[in-house]
């Protein structure tokens, strides 16, 4: 496969490397999963917002600039490359929006996205309780019609930034007598509303990046419905092939990373003893870019008119597999030094390997366990029997 840009693609890529250069922030910011780092990074998206370039794909009139799936890969390899912040509201933007895009009514649209594309609303995500983890189908978290509000009981747990954020897009049973994926509705809801207690979840670093959520008669306006009641497993499973085959994770991310790779052998090599290491380098490299062209093949597809379907678990299993694999390797070549976080005295510039090994142990875990992906893999691929 041979990548070959348009003139109009090579001038959209100038653009974005000239305004990040002028405009992303010298300083790193602070985690996201603290509070201080949370405030710097919605503005960082407020700024994001200011030059139209928070939600590229988006219809201008939306906050936008209309670009193409190809354009955004570009967009988003340029951004990489800049160093720039991470996406705070990823949950909203990447995830969230391209289902609202299919599913959600006009009205929806417009109160929900531009508001996301400027900062003013992050998001997080509602789906996995105690006992339906990867298995949405399994979920019990009640939300039950009340005249023109559903009433919400129980609870959702692994909720990506729900300790800040300002909403949560979730998955509830709206059919208390349904089962499996039957009954359920996708429901919109604002963090701050009366029977609700969010409880802060610590990562493998000690900062709350996840929290779980309590359900006490909490009261949700119908119109915050997306989808057709009792047919939210349908519009979940449009999120989550956004999820797992495109949005979330997009090639310049792990691109970015195997250059880093290569810099870091380039600096160790003196003190690298193990042939092996070479060898896993190279495949580092080789699989970022067959990831980067399996993508771009997929946006293609996109691009006329196909959908993504169950073939989004194979993707979700490689990019997560080829994160852990290069911060494996780079732990291998730091040796003892892999151990020192970033603020160590004597951590220079490799401290953020051990961070980025920390979450990358995530990968084979959230959007879906790996497992359960071969499962979906098997049954509805090769049809394999359950």
């Amino acid at each position: 496969m041979r990548l070959e840009y348009t003139e109009r693609q090579n001038k959209f890529r100038t653009e974005i490397r000239e305004w990040l250069a002028a405009n992303v922030p010298k300083q790193t910011l602070q985690s996201f999963d603290t509070e201080e780092g949370f405030r710097q990074h919605r503005e960082w998206e407020h700024k994001l917002n200011s030059g139209r370039w928070s939600a590229v794909t988006w219809p201008e009139h939306l906050g936008g600039r209309g670009v193409d799936l190809i354009e955004w890969l570009i967009f988003e390899e340029e951004y990489w490359r800049a160093g720039a912040p991470l996406r705070v509201n990823q949950n909203g933007i990447f995830l969230l929006a391209p289902t609202l895009m299919e599913y959600g009514t006009e009205e929806q649209k417009k109160r929900f996205l531009p508001r996301m594309a400027a900062g003013d609303d992050i998001w997080a995500q509602g789906w996995s309780e105690p006992g339906a983890g990867s298995d949405m189908a399994a979920i019990r978290c009640k939300a039950i019609r009340d005249g023109d509000h559903y009433v919400i009981n129980g609870q959702k747990t692994w909720s990506t930034r729900a300790v800040w954020a300002d909403w949560l897009f979730g998955l509830f049973r709206s059919d208390p007598d349904s089962v499996r994926h039957h009954g359920l509705t996708f429901v919109l809801l604002p963090l701050n509303l009366p029977g609700i207690t969010i409880r802060p979840i610590k990562q493998l670093n000690g900062l709350p990046g996840f929290a779980e959520i309590f359900f006490d008669n909490v009261r949700v306006p119908v119109e915050n419905r997306m989808g057709e009641e009792g047919q939210g497993w349908n519009v979940a499973m449009a999120t989550a092939g956004f999820e797992r085959g495109l949005m979330l994770r997009s090639p310049g991310r792990f691109q970015q990373t195997a250059k880093s790779l290569v810099d870091l052998y380039k600096a160790e090599e003196k003190n690298v003893d193990d042939c092996s290491l070479r060898d896993a380098v190279v495949k580092s490299w080789m699989d970022a870019e067959a990831y980067t062209l399996a993508t771009y093949a997929t946006a293609g597809r996109l691009r006329r008119g196909e959908h993504i379907g169950p073939e989004a678990s194979t993707n979700k299993i490689f990019w997560s597999e080829l994160d852990l694999s290069m911060h494996e390797t780079a732990m291998r070549l730091l040796g003892p030094r892999a151990e020192l976080m970033g603020g160590a005295p004597d951590a220079g510039n490799i401290g953020h390997w051990l961070e980025g090994f920390l979450f990358a142990q995530a990968g084979p875990i959230y959007a879906g366990s790996n497992e359960i992906q071969r499962n979906i893999i098997a049954e509805r691929m090769l049809g394999l029997p359950r």
